[in-house]
């Protein structure tokens, strides 16, 4: 396949790859075991993809501690990479350390009150995170987006702190994931109301086997020609591999309780064994016909990629084709799940 060509995004003018790196698997062991931490390799992995035309990452301040940050930044000057031809998105909510190996999820007393101000979308936390990511990128962010929703702040603080990242320069857009669409909805008309800066992007949890956001989320978002970025577009790797097949983040994964991932129903099953069939039938890899899926829903999934031979595979979800009646097929099983937040 020739150089793949960027997509424009959402309501804006910004062009971005179509399918969107994602970085949580870069960082340190020391946060959480299954994550790559070979400096050589990762690099080698980023530059196959961009050289393939994947040039849009999606990062975090809390995965390992920033050390995704870094190591993205790293990339780009290691190879000289010039910044306007990259697209960076970043997100921040979550209390963060220096330390790699720093417990976010801790409960202890003297954690509770360590991260009370670090936590959440208090101006504070907005303002203080955006230079934190700037500083270890090395650069600024071309979408910087809320982690959650957080319900002890005013939505009109928030959305003003993030109107003054774009100001200050820290960002050039923001964006948002993981919440409800009500929540989304009252942040984007507290913004319009204030002529501030408005989410261009939604990302939740999306996939075959999770699909409640087609409810409403999604709805709203085409709607309004916000982009849709999903995470976990092949549900932690559950839809790569047959149904009992395991992977080491599906064992290590501290992220995996989110939604449940874990607890593989029947229905869930029934789908997975359809992905493998269609794959066979096509001569391609599982990965692949489950990304297409989303990508034929108008999204640009956010996909890890831990080898080289994953790029192949994404890249191959913009080759093939399914018939009406193979999504169907793909389709027919789901059945409502709990709202992953």
């Amino acid at each position: 396949m020739s150089l793949l060509q960027q997509k424009k995004f959402g309501n804006t003018g910004l062009k971005v790859s179509p399918i969107i790196i994602g970085c949580m698997s870069f960082g340190s062991k020391k946060w959480s075991e299954w994550v790559e931490d070979d400096r050589e390799k990762i690099f080698k992995i980023l530059k196959y993809a961009y050289d393939k035309g994947l040039r849009t990452y999606d990062t975090a301040n809390v995965y390992s501690n920033g050390e995704s940050e870094i190591i993205l930044g790293e990339f780009l000057k290691n190879y000289k990479i010039p910044r306007e031809t990259v697209i960076i998105m970043t997100k921040l909510y979550f209390p963060t350390n220096d330390n790699a190996d720093y417990d976010i999820f801790s409960m202890t007393p003297e954690a509770i009150l360590n991260n009370v101000n670090i936590t959440g979308l208090s101006r504070k936390n907005i303002i203080n995170s955006a230079r934190d990511s700037v500083r270890r990128l090395g650069t600024y962010a071309d979408i910087i987006q809320i982690h959650r929703a957080d319900p002890d702040t005013p939505f009109e603080e928030t959305m003003r702190a993030l109107n003054d990242i774009v100001v200050d320069g820290l960002t050039r857009y923001i964006g948002a994931s993981s919440m409800l669409a009500t929540e989304f909805v009252e942040m984007q008309f507290i913004a319009e109301k204030n002529d501030w800066f408005k989410f261009i992007n939604s990302q939740s949890c999306y996939n075959l086997l999770y699909r409640e956001d087609e409810r409403e989320l999604i709805p709203f978002a085409k709607r309004h020609n916000i982009a849709l970025t999903p995470w976990s577009p092949l549900q932690r790797g559950v839809l790569c591999r047959p149904v009992g097949e395991t992977s080491t983040r599906f064992e290590k994964d501290q992220f995996m309780s989110i939604g449940n991932i874990k607890d593989i129903n029947s229905s869930d099953e029934e789908i997975i064994t359809r992905v493998e069939e269609i794959a066979k039938k096509r001569n391609t890899k599982m990965a692949t016909v489950a990304l297409y899926w989303v990508i034929q829903k108008g999204c640009f999934p956010i996909v890890g990629m831990s080898k080289i031979d994953r790029i192949d595979e994404a890249i191959a979800a913009l080759e093939i084709n399914l018939t009406k009646d193979e999504m169907t097929y793909l389709e027919e099983p789901y059945k409502p799940r709990d709202l992953i937040m």
